[in-house]
């Protein structure tokens, strides 16, 4: 699919949605049912030109089998009278849209005067994705890969060095010296201490969208400008933000803005910067039509 659409591309395709006038707030929501192999998740979006579903299988025992965790198919319909048009790799689908969408994010909350000095935990095919997407929208100084395997998170150092990025495996200490942290792990539990992160410096985190799953901790979400697809979403889904939210350490006013304020050009303080994705469904609608547009030469 990246051979249709760049990382960079991608992020453009999001971008040129949101300024059309598309309100995330409005998007369908996900609908997830629990099957004995891990869950279903049905992801439904139209606009005036394309509808689209997608249905994803998440089954967290795949990788021990060799196995991909994420499985699944998308379709895409005409928006005049819902034939179908296409038939797309929904695994694919989500590993090129879920980093657009933190590329997006990306170009709007780190500086592009200087290289950044990434720190990257993670070590699956959405880790390969963000290194990518980010290197696409900015120059990427040094990357750090932590991870739970320490031959996984050197191999994908190594594949950062091929494309010319100064690489190496670290630690969580490391995000106390990071530009860009980004998260995008299957972990239920804070990956780091989130004081250490630095003023000014950005968080992404994509890995969850479980209401009692996060990747970051309170002390991050309370000390940051936090900034998401939208907000009913994150109510819903983000972990990072329910779980602070239940203890009584931020409430729901704490969320900055959303991508859409960014995109319309709302610009981020010097406190620490947060973005936490879920993943929506009209996200996936735009890249898919997008594809769909370039394979017919439109």
């Amino acid at each position: 699919m990246t051979r249709l659409l760049t990382p960079a591309a991608t992020a453009d395709v999001l971008a040129g949605v949101l300024r059309a006038g598309l309100d995330p707030e409005t998007a369908p929501p996900r609908t997830a049912v629990p099957v004995p192999a891990g869950e279903l998740l049905l992801m439904p979006a139209a606009d005036h030109a394309y509808a689209g579903v997608k249905i994803a299988g998440v089954a967290p025992g795949n990788p021990a089998l060799g196995l991909p965790r994420i499985t699944g198919s998308y379709l895409l319909l005409d928006g005049t009278d819902l034939r179908p048009l296409a038939l797309l790799d929904g695994a694919a689908l989500t590993e090129l849209r879920t980093p657009a969408v933190s590329a997006l994010a990306v170009r709007h909350l780190t500086p592009d005067d200087r290289p950044l000095r990434l720190v990257l935990f993670g070590t699956g095919p959405q880790a390969y994705g963000h290194l990518e997407a980010v290197r696409a929208v900015r120059e990427v100084a040094e990357a750090v890969v932590v991870g739970r395997n320490p031959v996984a998170a050197r191999a994908l150092a190594g594949y950062a060095r091929t494309l010319d990025v100064p690489a190496r495996a670290g630690t969580p200490a490391d995000v106390a010296g990071a530009d860009l942290v980004v998260c995008c792990t299957t972990a239920r539990e804070p990956l780091f201490d989130g004081t250490q992160v630095a003023p000014g410096a950005t968080v992404v985190a994509v890995g969850s969208h479980e209401p009692t799953a996060r990747e970051t901790d309170t002390a991050l979400v309370t000390r940051a400008e936090v900034y998401v697809e939208a907000r009913a979403a994150a109510l819903r889904e983000a972990g990072d933000l329910l779980v602070p939210l239940s203890e009584g350490a931020i409430g729901e006013e704490h969320i900055t803005g959303t991508l859409a304020d960014l995109v319309h050009g709302r610009t981020p303080s010097e406190r620490p910067r947060f973005f936490k994705s879920v993943g929506m469904a009209w996200e996936d609608l735009a890249v898919a039509s997008a594809l769909y547009r370039a394979v017919r030469g439109a």
